[in-house]
């Protein structure tokens, strides 16, 4: 059986749980089989820099981080399922793939 696997990544996690809620309605609603969310590890980006721009004074550092989401839902193919997957609202700086798998 032929399924679509749609991968979802952002930096804010609430964007994701919305998307995943309407995307669990839907299959809810058509009812398709859903597996998933599956959380994937969380990737952390880590920027370490000088507060002091010319070097003088005491060496202190300012620590950045940047927290990147993700989740994979596997649904049955179903083509109104789809259609109506590819209609949810998808909010900026969310990034989201489907592709269809056997």
């Amino acid at each position: 059986m032929q399924k679509a696997r749609i991968k979802l990544a952002s930096i804010d996690i609430n964007k994701i749980n919305d998307v995943c809620s309407y995307i669990n309605d839907i299959t809810e609603k058509t009812g398709v089989v859903m597996k998933g969310p599956i959380p994937l590890p969380t990737k952390k980006l880590k920027i370490t820099t000088r507060k002091s721009p010319d070097g003088e004074g005491s060496a202190t550092w300012e620590r950045y981080e940047m927290r990147v989401h993700k989740r994979l839902i596997d649904l049955g193919l179903d083509e109104r399922a789809l259609r109506l997957v590819m209609r949810v609202p998808i909010p900026e700086g969310l990034n989201i793939e489907i592709e269809m798998i056997d």
